[in-house]
């Protein structure tokens, strides 16, 4: 893929308008950070004493005499239900939830593809999207998102992926070596085949980046949600501050999210293939979060 800053001629010189919006965005993001904060605070006790009243409601809902009779009459049923439903070991809840997770984003991902193939109002939905982005380009902004979207290449991933390996390799944990390198081949093989199985065409070039493979799903977004968020889990399991966690998830989510936009405001993507990207990196985040946990519990 070739991609370079286009001529001025092809896009406006507004700089004043230019840094009122980016000074606009900037404090939109740390007022979000704000309030994502705050709320993650007040919902910590909820947090902590939520196993616990899980477990009560379970009883609630179910009932002593009914519990009873399911385990005397589904033994073996009703330890799998006790043993996926219990929310202080990975392997129980939280790995049933991630499973339902991945299976969710697997349908929304062949909704879409059904949408995409069959239908013109996602194309309609796209053009709306794209033709409104249009009008706030200019060069710092096109010049600015055509450096983000590098960090989306193959290239800058596979060699983010290799020196997070070389760093966990010299230093550990080891485990998240194999879910780093899942996450790296899992979301590039479903997207190389997602795009010439499908077929795509890409959206007229207005500016000088371009690409030369077919456009659904996006391959940077994909790769940017699965790869950077799975060494920001990496990063994040081992930090005892919950305060760096937030910061650590929240930054990721800000660079994936300029990512996948940097796709459309480039005129490369329709929103519907970022869209799917971002489906596509999510399952495999969340298989190499299973992995990395998996690890961890043999270990």
């Amino acid at each position: 893929m070739n991609e370079t800053t286009p001529p001025a001629a092809t896009v406006t010189s507004h700089p004043l308008e230019t840094a009122l919006l980016i000074a606009g965005l900037v404090v939109a993001i740390l007022l979000l950070r704000a309030i994502l904060w705050r709320l993650l605070r007040f919902m910590r006790v909820g947090w902590r004493h939520g196993p616990a009243y899980l477990r009560r409601g379970v009883v609630l809902v179910r009932g002593d005499r009914v519990e009873r009779w399911f385990e005397e009459r589904f033994p073996r049923a009703s330890r799998v239900l006790t043993a996926r439903t219990d929310p202080t070991v990975f392997t129980g809840l939280p790995l049933t939830l991630m499973v339902l997770a991945a299976v969710y984003a697997a349908f929304l991902f062949a909704g879409l593809v059904e949408e995409v193939l069959e239908s013109e109002e996602i194309r309609m939905a796209d053009d709306v999207l794209m033709n409104y982005v249009a009008l706030w380009r200019t060069e710092i902004l096109v010049e600015s998102f055509t450096w983000i979207t590098a960090l989306g290449d193959l290239e800058t991933l596979a060699a983010v992926a290799f020196v997070a390996s070389a760093f966990l390799w010299a230093h550990g944990p080891h485990r998240y070596i194999a879910p780093i390198w899942l996450t790296v081949v899992g979301s590039q093989v479903t997207t190389y085949f997602g795009k010439f199985l499908i077929a795509r065409p890409r959206p007229d070039f207005v500016l000088e980046v371009t690409a030369s493979s077919p456009s659904f799903p996006s391959g940077h977004t994909t790769g940017a949600m699965a790869v950077y968020g799975i060494i920001a889990y990496a990063v994040m399991r081992d930090v005892a501050s919950p305060r760096a966690r937030f910061d650590i998830a929240f930054g990721t989510a800000v660079l994936i999210a300029m990512i996948s936009f940097s796709r459309i405001f480039l005129s490369v993507h329709f929103p519907s293939d970022v869209a799917a990207g971002l489906l596509v990196g999510l399952f495999w985040l969340l298989a190499g979060i299973a992995l990395a946990e998996a690890r961890r519990a043999h270990d």
